[in-house]
């Protein structure tokens, strides 16, 4: 008996959100926390520390052209 609820439980609740998502504007919400993902990785790389070892083969011009 419990599997048949269970069973009921989850097919009520996809066709409550199927419901909801046909008639409601609800956002999506892969497509809202991918954007905040970009977000952050945009933040975390502006404000960044710079790191305390520097490559010194940076401003080397190379002549063996």
């Amino acid at each position: 008996m419990g599997v048949m609820r269970s069973a009921f439980s989850l097919m009520a609740g996809t066709l409550f959100g199927v419901y909801l998502a046909q008639n409601y504007n609800v956002p999506n919400i892969g497509k809202l926390l991918n954007s905040g993902l970009v977000i952050a990785q945009h933040i975390e790389e502006n404000y960044r520390k710079p790191s305390a070892t520097t490559n010194s083969n940076d401003d080397a011009v190379d002549v063996s052209k």
